[in-house]
């Protein structure tokens, strides 16, 4: 089980290709018993899959229970029904069949890949695991016990603390503000009723958005919708509401015995539904999300050798859209690394970007996105984030058009309001010389 913080929307949706977009046929189907579903039909091999994404995530967690969705999402594979985890494991084996189960801050998503043949065994699985996960004590402890051992080695990562420290400062009681994963302490807390709570919570019919690929017709996904998913229970736990993000930059480090020290940094983002998303997002791409021919990475790592790479996203996570990014370098050279981000921070909010960056960031960015769509499992998982995050079901036929219309007055106006290099915060894991070692 791998937690992530990034939004899964960013990972599916940022590279994607217009040939195959334009031939993604997405039929809406609703079932007889009122539940939604997104659908690509493709009867060229005998394959289905499908993706289940339940808002609400590890940020539904009770405040006295964090890490519980997280350890019981990870275990909705130790056996269902009848079945404990190896007589689970075999069938599903046996039926050439894979689930996966992934936890994120908003959303925790099940995929299904099944041959037609074995659709109507594999789904019965799934329902199982859907309605009646067993959360057996022996399966409970062995999984826990998995949980407490990333935890250990998750706090001698410099990376992963220079993540959860910026979360901690930046969203402080809210659900963001503390990993999903739990602690130590609240994983090793979590009984069995804990469990049996979060599965109540998370998996519930009226937060579900559904993404199907391949070998089904609409006629005949409507009947398995209410079949699968229509005795789940409707939420009884509220989504968190929107965390206030400060405006105060600066600088705060960790004090870590390591040659090279880790960053994350980043502040206030913009909205996926913001009319100026796409500039946001073009901008970003010359910032930071271009690879080798982004700014920063020819400022501080091409011109001056400071880091091996770094990178910047803008986090659309649900309560609290962020402009991040992240980087590593010596102790001796992150100071410098850390002032060559801040001018380049103030200069594209001051001046925007260049006619010559927009086409290159508009070719990269409408050219790779086709190659996302390859195969029915990515579909049906970008099927699902569409719906879970309200977007147009045109969105593929209308992003790259969204993206060829920014223009570089679009930009330096959205730019102006959105890049800060003041309110930038960074979080240093390291003994980097030269930076303060307290805020």
């Amino acid at each position: 089980m791998i937690a992530r913080f990034l939004t899964p929307l960013v990972a599916a949706l940022a590279f994607a290709v217009p040939s195959y977009a334009d031939i993604v046929n997405i039929q809406p189907v609703t079932s007889d018993g009122g539940i939604e579903a997104w659908l690509v039909e493709d009867n060229s091999i005998p394959f289905v899959a499908m993706d289940l994404w339940f808002e609400g995530g590890g940020s539904i967690d009770r405040p006295d229970a964090r890490g519980a969705v997280h350890l019981m999402t990870a275990l909705l594979e130790e056996g269902a029904g009848d079945m404990d985890a190896q007589t689970f494991a075999a069938e599903l084996e046996g039926l050439a069949a894979s689930f996966s189960f992934d936890i994120y801050r908003d959303e925790l998503v099940i995929s299904v890949q099944m041959l037609t043949q074995n659709r109507g065994e594999v789904l019965a699985l799934l329902r199982d695991v859907l309605l009646e996960p067993r959360f057996d004590e022996d399966a409970v402890e062995r999984v826990r016990g998995q949980v407490l051992s990333v935890l250990e080695a998750d706090a001698n990562d410099p990376d992963t603390i220079a993540a959860a420290e910026f979360n901690a400062l930046t969203f402080g009681d809210h659900p963001y503000g503390s990993r999903l994963e739990g602690t130590p302490e609240s994983v090793a807390a979590l009984t069995r009723d804990d469990l049996i709570a979060a599965h109540r919570s998370a998996l519930v019919r009226d937060r579900v958005s559904v993404g199907v690929a391949g070998d089904m017709s609409a006629e005949e996904l409507g009947p398995i919708l209410d079949t699968l998913l229509g005795d789940l229970p409707t939420s009884d736990v509220a989504l968190p509401e929107p965390s206030e993000v400060s405006d105060v930059g600066g600088i705060t480090v960790v004090d870590f015995p390591t040659p090279q020290s880790s960053v994350y940094f980043g502040h206030a983002g913009i909205a996926r539904d913001d009319p100026d998303f796409f500039p946001a997002f073009v901008m970003n791409q010359v910032l930071g999300g271009g690879g080798y021919r982004s700014r920063l990475m020819e400022e501080v790592r091409e011109q001056r050798g400071l880091t091996y790479g770094i990178s910047t996203w803008l986090g659309l996570s649900k309560s609290a859209p962020m402009m991040q990014g992240g980087f590593s370098s010596s102790n001796a050279l992150v100071a410098e690394a850390i002032e060559v981000v801040q001018d380049e921070w103030a200069e594209i909010a001051e001046n925007g970007i260049t006619e010559a960056e927009l086409a290159a960031a508009q070719q990269y960015m409408t050219g790779a996105y086709p190659l996302r769509f390859d195969g029915n499992s990515t579909i049906a998982g970008i099927l699902a984030a569409m719906q879970a995050d309200d977007m147009p079901i045109d969105y593929i036929a209308s992003r790259n058009d969204n993206v060829r219309a920014v223009t570089v007055e679009d930009i330096q106006r959205v730019a102006a309001e959105l890049v800060d290099s003041d309110a930038l915060h960074f979080v240093v894991v390291g003994q980097p010389e030269g930076l303060p070692t307290e805020n």
